[in-house]
């Protein structure tokens, strides 16, 4: 069954293509390749959520303590009767929470297209009281599909540590228009092709070689939004792309 809940802190750093190969090279047999993909690599393909006043959007800009997102997330290439994850992913401070509920996409579709006015029981879901949660944040801010981001991953989990998880996000792409995430993952580049989006995930805190490791390579942990990014690239009226990635610390915590 997939994990529905998680609660864990992540860092986010901005790197090469030269900088993930040396990475890989330097974890040696610390990490395996996760279960998913073709030696833990995959497309994933988001569509995001937002109102007219770009809401969300500003939360996360403004680095609000509490903010959140609500996205509807596909694996590979799908169609509408493959497998969904509608997720609301909330952040406090450093902690990530996510809840997801599993879904058909096109039994996701159905609920946009209807939404909850005819109450939430009729629906095809495998975490009723997560898709209630999901109801009650689209009708608060009153969210409508916004944009679809994709990109190839390439997931490792630790050896001895199964709850550290680091992710390579690279070709990052985005769209406005086709917002159907069965037409597949294409769109136009928000990060130089050249760059790699590292997350490190843990429970509670980097281990201390994987700190060395990051140190000694010069990995910068830095602020890398896909959903600012995307947003001002495919309104050209916010932020500039520059500015989004902000320096704050190296490695661990």
């Amino acid at each position: 069954m997939a994990i529905e809940i998680f609660c864990r802190k992540e860092q986010k750093y901005l790197i090469s293509n030269e900088q993930y190969n040396r990475l890989i090279e330097e974890m040696g047999n610390r990490m395996r390749s996760d279960k998913n993909g073709d030696n833990g690599k995959y497309t994933v393909t988001s569509l995001y959520f937002e109102n007219e006043a770009k809401q969300i959007y500003f939360e996360t800009k403004n680095k609000l303590q509490y903010r959140q997102k609500l996205r509807l997330r596909v694996y590979g290439d799908t169609d509408l009767a493959g497998t969904a994850f509608f997720e609301v992913k909330q952040k406090h401070k450093d902690v990530v929470n996510k809840r997801r509920a599993v879904i058909p996409l096109a039994e996701a579709y159905r609920y946009l297209e209807e939404g909850g006015r005819d109450g939430l029981d009729h629906f095809h879901v495998s975490n009723r009281q997560v898709l209630k949660e999901i109801d009650y944040f689209i009708n608060y801010y009153g969210l409508q599909p916004e944009m679809i981001v994709s990109y190839d991953r390439h997931a490792l989990h630790g050896v001895d540590d199964e709850d550290l998880r680091i992710t390579f996000d690279f070709n990052l792409r985005c769209r406005k228009q086709d917002l159907h995430l069965e037409h597949g993952a294409y769109g136009d580049p928000f990060i130089d092709l050249n760059l790699v989006v590292l997350e490190v995930k843990v429970d509670h805190s980097v281990p201390l070689w994987l700190v060395r490791v990051l140190q000694s390579l010069d990995c910068e942990q830095r602020s890398a939004s896909k959903f600012c990014t995307s947003t001002e690239l495919l309104d050209g009226e916010l932020f500039p792309m520059e500015t989004e990635f902000e320096n704050t610390t190296i490695g661990g915590n």
